[in-house]
């Protein structure tokens, strides 16, 4: 098949959860169809990191949102009922040179990653298409009203309203629609969100298998540190559970490390905190920790961290919020904690109990492996591509 792929982010770097998801997606679909990559972007894509897909890919298309582009589209969310997130990456010279691509490449079906880049399928019926709607982002917005700044609580309800009345909108642009979790289909706000398959991510069990390296710090927490559940993890772990462990651990070291870390999570470096920024082999920064811990409170979808923990056999604490898409085994394959005093007890119990870290660890991989898997998971995608060609054949 021809596949014309549309992402709101060039897929590489892998540095965040949309580019992970649409790079293996790309590997695994590239092996038998041509694929036909169209990548927004509001920063500089190099060539070196264009290369890393060329070899997966017909054709790429990078169309660069510069800042006054990225003005004007935010200006006109105050003109109309779209929301930031769509706005930012919607262009009307942009929609022609996609319907021109259309046009040429004559593809047999269309996917598009996110809803911020479903407008530009709004007027277009003639090609299948499907919809990746990855996460519930109105619940990830939703989530953050109460702890943000108050002159931002007023946007995040209208960006709240405004995404949750698109997610509805959109689902009537597509054939297909699909999504990470189960959980997350379930705040979807349409009548037909029961039709959303829920495909998970996967992992590459050989590349994020165990290694062998000293463990120099206690707890290990990894991420986008961008990215607002992240920063707000990063602040907990600093601010409320380090203080209470450095009580009965004087000595208690830890890793938050991640692209992109912020002032605000930079300014928590201390004597028991090291700050990393972009690292380039995660697994060595994953298995220099005894214990990771994902004390996410807000956000949405599945945490790629906790999947990458687990395969490499590293034990995990995370929330109940967390594990409600991931559906690990609490005490089996996974910890889970929903309060400062129950992640300072497990923390204390791994940091204890060696044999507790080895069955939790051994558990969590075993848990991944029987179910993420991206060759798995891409199938399912590629059936559902071919399945409705048969329906509009």
């Amino acid at each position: 098949m021809e596949l014309l792929f549309i992402t709101s982010r060039f897929p590489y770097p892998i540095n965040k959860g949309d580019k992970l998801r649409a790079y293996y997606q790309i590997i695994d679909l590239a092996k038998n169809n041509r694929i036909h990559l169209i990548s927004f972007s509001d920063k500089h894509v190099s060539k070196s990191n264009i290369s890393k897909l060329e070899k997966y890919c017909a054709s790429i298309h990078v169309y660069k949102l510069g800042l006054f582009k990225r003005s004007f589209n935010l200006l006109r969310t105050f003109f109309n009922n779209k929301p930031f997130q769509v706005n930012y990456f919607y262009n009307k010279t942009y929609q022609k040179k996609i319907d021109n691509l259309i046009h040429k490449i004559k593809p047999d079906h269309i996917f598009c990653q996110l809803i911020r880049t479903a407008l530009y399928m709004k007027n277009q019926h003639y090609v299948p298409s499907t919809l990746d709607y990855m996460d519930a982002l109105s619940k990830g917005i939703y989530r953050r009203i109460n702890i943000s700044n108050f002159w931002m609580k007023p946007i995040l309800r209208m960006e709240y309203e405004r995404l949750k009345n698109f997610e509805n909108l959109a689902y009537e642009f597509f054939d297909n629609h699909l999504i990470i979790s189960k959980a997350d289909r379930d705040e979807i706000v349409h009548q037909k969100n029961n039709t959303i398959h829920v495909i998970p991510n996967g992992i590459d069990h050989q590349f994020y298998a165990k290694q062998e390296i000293d463990e120099k710090f206690d707890l290990v927490f990894i991420g986008n540190l961008s990215y607002v559940p992240n920063i707000e993890a990063a602040n907990y772990i600093a601010n409320e559970l380090v203080p209470i462990l450095t009580k009965d651990y004087p000595n208690l070291n830890v890793l938050i490390a991640g692209s992109d870390p912020t002032y605000r999570v930079k300014k928590l470096a201390n004597k028991h905190i090291t700050i990393n920024g972009w690292v380039k082999d995660i697994r060595k920064a994953y298995c220099s920790g005894k214990i990771f811990i994902a004390p996410m409170k807000i956000g949405t979808g599945l945490q790629n961290k906790l999947l990458e923990a687990m395969s490499l056999e590293i034990p995990c604490i995370t929330s109940e919020l967390a594990n409600k898409s991931l559906k690990a085994t609490p005490k089996e394959n996974i910890l889970i904690a929903n309060s400062t005093e129950e992640f300072a007890t497990c923390i204390k119990q791994c940091l204890q109990n060696e044999e507790l870290r080895k069955k939790i660890g051994e558990g969590g991989r075993e848990f991944i492996m029987k179910n993420y898997n991206w060759e798995d998971v891409n199938k399912q995608l590629l059936n559902l591509f071919q399945s409705k060609q048969i329906e509009h054949h």
